[in-house]
């Protein structure tokens, strides 16, 4: 019996996806749950697995293809099995050799890598190579006939570098070993920044700021297509500017209470956790806790209804090599600021190695847009549909203000929301954020 390999829909949104590579070829045996090639969303790289155990008989589009979803992309079934009505059928091309009547001889035996530049492993040592980064064109085998097994790639790992699935592709179209890469990600990972400052080292870093490694990419002059995340970031915000009413009220706050707070929950868990609290992890739970209390914004339309949500998913706007993405934070005002800190880090590693599902870049009903670590003060962030609202958060620094009756240096915070007039009115939306600063200035409200 054949089965048909479906290219998956991994969101509503997703029309097309593109076949990074390839982990098996054709004669290649697999077990149901094997990974057969990797798949790039508009927001993600993530692995197709094996629908049946079987024999890997025809690939229909190689690395490198944009296929729309659920489009037949290989045929798995027992040597000897006729594909010749499938490929008729889907448009693909037919053997130049028919299969002779009557059994059908065994595929030949895996053999050594080297004849005609193949790469001999088993299924298990193409995933295992897959996760940790590993080039299995310099990998040893110990198998049969040299075919390479996962203790061979399991070996070669030790002396090889973790590196996200964006670092390794370029890592390999430039000819670059990963062995010899420093990685800046987190945990050391390998990202693709540090694979282009390899082949092309970067320029003497000026004073100021570095910029994102998607800015140390770009070259003046160059033409850049408008795809993948790029195309779907376009698409949204010029859908948000032309569906919503939008307006956006700013207020200043003072936020020295808030960098208290951080700097306690910084030095008494920052050992036990193994990382710092952060802002955002302090917003989030403050955004959270003014969202279930002001059900009004946390809203959507839906065709000539609003829907009031019960859930209170809050995403966060993160810049990563493949452009802007906003992991979700699920249930948010039912979590403490740890496990916040603690879901948020997982969601952004995972979103920056290109590893993020679509469950978790999707679903959110508030973003919070946090450029305050680039110097901004205020802006109007873009909503993010289908939600009503979305923060923006600018820096804070220290200035003069009178508190107290006196004058002095206070730490001060602008926010910025941006609403939907058509599902919430001004007066409102300015509740909502007149709670968000409360939050801010008096932190220890999140106890009550």
């Amino acid at each position: 019996m054949i089965t048909e390999v479906i290219l998956p829909q991994l969101g509503e949104t997703m029309n097309e996806g593109t076949i990074v590579q390839w982990l098996v070829k054709e004669g290649d045996t697999v077990n149901k749950g094997d990974v057969l090639f990797q798949l790039e969303s508009d927001k993600a790289v993530l692995d197709a697995e094996a629908p049946a155990k079987g024999t890997v008989l025809k690939i229909l589009h190689p690395k490198g293809s944009k296929v729309p979803v659920l489009t037949v992309v290989a045929l798995i079934g027992e040597p000897g099995d006729d594909i010749t009505p499938y490929l008729s059928r889907l448009g693909a091309v037919a053997p130049e050799v028919a299969a002779p009547a009557g059994p059908s001889p065994a595929l030949p035996e895996a053999r050594p890598a080297g004849e005609a530049g193949r790469i001999f492993a088993s299924p298990r040592a193409r995933r295992v190579a897959r996760e940790k980064g590993i080039d299995l064109r310099a990998v040893k085998g110990s198998g049969p006939d040299g075919r390479i097994v996962e203790a061979d790639v399991l070996a070669a790992a030790e002396l090889v570098p973790r590196a996200t699935p964006l670092a390794r592709k370029v890592a390999e179209e430039a000819g670059v070993p990963l062995a010899g890469v420093a990685g800046s990600g987190p945990g050391g990972r390998v990202v693709r920044a540090d694979v282009e400052q390899m082949v092309q080292p970067a320029a003497p870093a000026p004073a100021m700021q570095a910029p994102p490694a998607a800015a140390r990419a770009a070259v003046a002059g160059q033409t850049v297509p408008l795809a993948g995340v790029r195309a779907r970031i376009a698409e949204r915000m010029s859908r948000s500017a032309q569906e919503t009413a939008r307006v956006t009220l700013t207020t200043e706050v003072d936020a020295t209470r808030l960098v208290e707070a951080r700097t306690q929950l910084k030095e008494a868990l920052s050992d036990t956790l193994g990382f710092a609290i952060g802002y955002n992890d302090l917003l989030i739970a403050i955004c959270a806790r003014a969202l279930r209390e002001h059900p009004n914004v946390n809203c959507r339309l839906e065709g000539d209804q609003i829907r009031l949500l019960d859930e209170v998913h809050i995403g966060l706007a993160v810049d990563t090599d493949r452009g802007l993405l906003v992991p979700v934070v699920r249930n948010a005002d039912r979590l403490r600021v740890v496990e916040i800190a603690q879901r948020l880090r997982e969601l952004v590693a995972r979103a920056r190695e290109g590893k993020a599902g679509p469950d978790e870049l999707t679903g959110g009903t508030f973003t919070i847009t946090n450029l305050g670590m680039y110097g901004v003060d205020a802006f109007t962030p873009i909503i993010n549909l289908p939600e009503c609202a979305i923060l923006g958060v600018g820096r804070i620094r220290p200035e003069p203000a009178v508190f107290g009756g006196q004058i002095a240096i206070r730490q001060r915070l602008w926010l910025s929301l941006t609403f939907d007039h058509r599902l919430v009115d001004g007066a409102p939306a300015a509740r909502f954020l007149q709670r968000i600063a409360a939050l801010v200035e008096e932190p220890y409200l999140l106890l009550a």
